[in-house]
């Protein structure tokens, strides 16, 4: 009478239990690190590029348009220039020349927030504008389209407020421009004297009668680019 044995089956079912066991652990353990351990440094970084690209939106105006601004003057001395106000609207069609919107609109513009400023002698006005743009890319792209060579058309409009100074300040009146790009923003400025005197009667102009505007759109676009440390908490960050 045969004896049938049946122990290498039932080694061989207990050994893959034990595999299937210890897989298992291994992937718990391997879920539960995923879900304890902190960002890697690509996350932050991405993270990082992420709240930046969401400040025009996420932050107050104010953070954005400082009531004051910092400048070097024509002599060499410190300045500030005073903030008049701020624009609620944020459309990019209008806040560009119209050669310029098929350029801003093709590289899927966000908004394009303006403020306006005057210098310390209250003589000049400066409009400054901050487009916002999907990524750094996009941003290259749009600033191309602007005017190399610091003239004003076709550039940013000018951003008058009535009741104030200001109030002169047109499309005729626009005498320079400046255009940087800072990351996924394009941050710009128009400037014309607060007389509304079109540019074309002007005459000669000292060269560095407007140069203070790159100081105040270099402001903007270091603070709005400026590092953060992740706050996975704020609602700003997407870690």
């Amino acid at each position: 009478m045969g004896e049938t044995r049946t122990w290498p089956a039932l080694l061989v079912a207990s050994a893959l239990t034990l595999i299937c066991a210890a897989v298992a652990g291994v992937a718990a353990t391997a879920a539960g690190a995923e879900l304890t351990r902190g960002p890697s440094a690509a996350e932050i970084r991405q993270a990082s590029a992420t709240e930046v690209s969401r400040r025009w939106a996420l932050w107050p105006a104010g953070r954005i348009f400082p009531p004051t601004l910092p400048y070097t003057g024509e002599q060499g001395g410190g300045e500030t220039a005073r903030r008049v106000g701020i624009s609620s609207r944020i459309d990019c069609r209008a806040a560009v020349d119209a050669a310029l919107r098929k350029a801003v609109l093709a590289a899927h513009c966000h908004a394009i927030l303006r403020a306006t400023y005057l210098d310390a002698l209250q003589g000049i006005v400066v409009t400054i504008g901050v487009a916002a743009f999907p990524d750094a890319a996009s941003a290259a792209a749009a600033k191309a389209a602007f005017p190399r060579n610091g003239g004003p058309y076709p550039g940013l409009r000018a951003l008058a407020f009535p009741g104030t100074v200001t109030d002169r300040f047109t499309a005729g009146g626009r005498q320079a421009g400046t255009v940087r790009q800072a990351g996924p923003y394009v941050v710009m400025s128009t400037v014309g004297q607060v007389d509304g005197r079109p540019a074309r009667g002007v005459g000669s102009q000292r060269p560095t009668m407007f140069s203070f505007t790159g100081d105040l759109v270099g402001n903007i676009a270091a603070t709005l680019t400026a590092p953060a440390s992740p706050d996975c908490a704020a609602r700003e960050w997407q870690c």
